[in-house]
């Protein structure tokens, strides 16, 4: 029968209890966590199945390893019953690690001053422990000492050993008051302690230290396992999402939704924005104009690259999207803001305004790019209405004459 706190223990008993949840989390089983892992994927351990109630297991594919994935599929290997869930692993680790940046952004900065001064702290313990140690061996030094001339000459034997113990003490002292120098030098011409406001600006900084490639990954994991219980996903094929349910440590469930990534997609693709605003800019203008419209708006494509007529040639041919032509433009009614304006005899400032206004459908799939107006957004009764009520407005706009009499000012 163990008889707590009876005798004297090299550690608390609830310091011991600690040590045994700390043992047994590392343990790699299949529903513990383990201990965390050089691997890219972040939540490893912390997805469960929301079908099946079991944890999920990563993978990584790709030619270099680098494809990260989760599957639930111990069902599959142990009982032999139907796979549960599978998707891609980084856009859901990107998405976990931004809710966490957001939640720890307002303590960012107080976590930081805190440890700026448990780091202080730190090295003045280093420092005191440094000098008793000074202490101990200056004392052991000064007994050798004395033991050594205490000691008979004549006695040769005895009076060696009380030197060669002296010296070594001698030796001690030496090398502890070098530690201490170099603890001193090293820390003592340091920069000093960074002001509130330094932290700040790290503070705001906090994403770009996440995201840095030279950032530990088994200490992002530490952070997450530290702040998330665990995340229950499921799958949601008919609105292709990934339903993603977060436990936080403190009993708060937060839901995020992500889209599932379709097969033969990747994370190199150009996005839907641009696709769809070179589908619309194909009516009125070739992949040399188009490709100017997509860099002037800082769009570059899904590489990363800036784009060119060979590069929005290539999109179009994927997408299926027609190219340039003036007959089929001329055939179906496309045109400008300036064309518009003109064929219906209104400035291209008032006729913006209309389509801002709602009054004149239009698209504008960029900003910084042209308006496309098909002819047929030109011939309805609300478009007549307002051409109407221009030339009315025109009509009746005072003008100035040699007749009107003017004002005199003195100018004394």
């Amino acid at each position: 029968m163990l008889i707590r706190n009876a005798h004297e223990g090299y550690v608390s008993w609830e310091r011991f209890e600690q040590i045994q949840q700390a043992i047994a989390s590392n343990d790699r089983g299949w529903e513990q966590s383990g201990a965390v892992q050089n691997g890219p994927a972040l939540l490893t351990a912390l997805l469960r199945c929301r079908r099946c109630g079991r944890k999920l297991s990563v993978r990584y594919s790709g030619n270099r390893g680098d494809m990260l994935s989760y599957a639930c599929h111990r069902g599959w290997l142990d009982n032999g019953e139907t796979r549960c869930i599978a998707f891609g692993g980084t856009l859901v680790d990107e998405a976990i690690a931004q809710e966490v940046l957001r939640v720890v952004q307002p303590a960012a900065l107080e976590a930081a001053v805190l440890a700026s001064e448990e780091e202080a702290r730190q090295q003045d313990d280093v420092l005191q422990a440094l000098r008793r140690d000074l202490e101990a061996a200056r004392y052991a030094a000064g007994r050798a000492q004395k033991q050594y001339d205490a000691a008979d000459p004549e006695n040769r034997l005895v009076a060696d050993e009380l030197e060669h113990r002296w010296n070594q003490a001698l030796q001690r002292v030496q090398e502890v008051e070098l530690r201490i120098e170099q603890h001193v030098h090293r820390h003592g011409k340091a920069t000093p302690a960074p002001t509130r406001e330094q932290f700040e600006d790290l503070a705001s900084e906090l994403e770009a230290v996440w995201s840095c490639s030279e950032t530990d990954v088994r200490l992002k994991k530490r952070i997450l396992r530290t702040l998330i219980h665990e995340i229950v996903v499921d799958v949601d094929a008919n609105a292709g999402e990934i339903i993603l349910t977060l436990h936080w440590k403190g009993g708060v469930h937060t839901e995020l939704r992500l889209p599932r990534r379709r097969r033969g997609q990747n994370s190199s693709q150009t996005s839907k924005e641009v696709v769809g605003a070179v589908r619309v800019l194909a009516r009125i203008c070739s992949d040399d104009l188009i490709a100017g419209v997509l860099n002037r708006n800082g769009l570059q494509t899904g590489r990363g690259n800036r784009w060119t007529r060979e590069r929005v040639t290539a999109l179009r041919s994927h997408h299926e999207i027609p190219c340039y032509s003036v007959e089929r433009r001329r055939t179906e009614g496309w045109m400008n803001l300036t064309e518009a304006a003109a064929s219906l005899g209104v400035s291209g400032r008032t006729l913006r305004l209309a389509v801002e206004r709602r009054e004149i459908e239009a698209e504008h799939p960029l900003a910084d790019g042209p308006w496309v107006i098909n002819q047929r957004a030109l011939e309805t009764e609300a478009t007549a209405k307002f051409v109407e009520r221009i030339r009315r407005s025109n009509r009746h706009t005072t003008i100035p004459t040699s007749q009107q009499n003017g004002f005199e000012f003195s100018t004394t």
